[in-house]
């Protein structure tokens, strides 16, 4: 089985004009934003072909040929059933997201959001003119008696009715953690208790490692829940913009608040993309997912060597490691609430800052391991020299 992360040369990486590798100069090594260092697909790649082959790219057709895909892939996949008629397209996945927000609770009303967590569940939140409430998440998992303690604080605040949001991370991006079935139930009986909506992000949940605790669809604990879907992280498809938001059996009065013109703005080729990928891309994420595992355990070991006295929680899921600074020196190590500047601006290493991921972010970095092993190394080796001059 070939490793799909070695396939790509670092001069075929440097040429790509998408972000991951064009944002910074040359001398930089891109660690940053979650996109993978792989090959697309065959399956995607010949369905798209087949489109341009056919000068096919014009509005898409109402052929639920997505939703299909989709629903056959949880089925076999997850042993989930999906209804298809609980299920929206929508363009992306924050999309999606800020869509079931803005369905489920007022302007000015509050969302919950357990920190550290993907920036953009703050950020578009914020600007969609609503109140976050933060709650840290305690050793990298939910904490879900601080959660019951915040809902139960605003739902006191806001009285009976309002409604109020909690945006959930399943896994959980940056920390790689795999929600368990117990935690998610313990999760639903808090929102049922004061009335809040649960909307999840599940676009990492065929990521989910080998070795790792099985992933648990939302909606299979909570059926007042939404959550949002999309073959865009899984095989590495950000370009083909597209998701899907799901309702549980007792929310499906909120897919009946989404705008249709939403849904029709999801592109054609996006849409055959994605269904290309849930049909017929089974065998390429097969082979994707030990290629990941490696690299995980690569970032594992690679942190124990060269930077001393980090702390890391071993990812469950995703491509993604989160780096605790904090403790391998002062400050950590000497590089202050940021260190991912000092990385990037003395080390030519790009990450992910842990400050954009909101309160218990500070001192941490996140990584994206999804690449070559010999410019995850490089990349450590950088930092080590870093935070070792730092220290001295």
């Amino acid at each position: 089985m070939d490793d799909l992360l070695e396939v790509l040369t670092v001069d075929q990486l440097r040429a790509r004009a998408s972000v991951r590798w064009s944002h910074y100069p040359h001398d930089v090594l891109p660690l940053w934003v979650a996109e993978m260092d792989v090959p697309v697909a065959e399956p995607v790649r010949e369905a798209v072909r087949a489109l341009l082959d056919a000068h096919d790219v014009g509005y898409p057709p109402e052929d639920g040929a997505l939703t299909a895909a989709f629903t056959g892939f949880a089925m076999r996949r997850w042993g989930w059933t999906v209804d298809a008629t609980a299920v929206r397209q929508l363009t992306d996945v924050m999309t999606a997201v800020q869509t079931a927000v803005a369905a489920v609770t007022p302007p000015g009303g509050v969302v919950i959001v357990p920190t550290p967590v993907y920036g953009p569940f703050r950020w578009y939140t914020e600007g969609s003119g609503r109140r976050v409430e933060t709650v840290l998440l305690r050793e990298g998992r939910l904490d879900v008696d601080a959660i019951d303690a915040t809902a139960a604080r605003v739902r006191a605040e806001v009285g009976p009715g309002e409604g109020i949001a909690l945006l959930l991370c399943n896994p959980h991006n940056p920390t790689g953690v795999v929600h368990t079935r117990a935690e998610l139930a313990a999760l639903a009986d808090v929102a049922a208790r004061h009335d809040v909506r649960v909307v999840s992000d599940e676009a990492h949940a065929p990521l989910v490692l080998p070795g790792s605790p099985a992933y648990v669809p939302y909606l299979e604990v909570d059926p007042r829940g939404l959550a949002v879907h999309s073959a865009a992280k899984t095989w590495n498809l950000a370009g083909f913009k597209s998701a899907l938001l799901v309702a549980g059996d007792e929310a499906r009065d909120v897919l009946g608040r989404v705008p249709t013109h939403l849904g029709d703005a999801v592109g054609h080729v996006s849409m055959v993309a994605h269904a290309a990928a849930y049909r017929d891309g089974g065998a390429w994420l097969d082979e994707l997912l030990p290629a990941l595992a490696r690299r995980r355990d690569l970032f594992v070991g690679l942190v124990g060597e060269h930077l001393p006295g980090a702390r890391v929680r071993v990812p469950e899921a995703t491509y993604l490691g989160w780096v605790d600074l904090r403790a391998a020196g002062p400050d950590g190590a000497g590089l202050g609430d940021d260190p991912a500047h000092a990385f990037l601006k003395e080390g030519r290493v790009a990450l992910g800052r842990g400050l954009d991921f909101g309160p218990g972010g500070e001192g941490h970095v996140r990584v994206n391991c999804a690449t070559r092993v010999d410019v995850l190394t490089e990349a450590f080796e950088r930092m080590g020299e870093v935070a070792a001059a730092h220290r001295a």
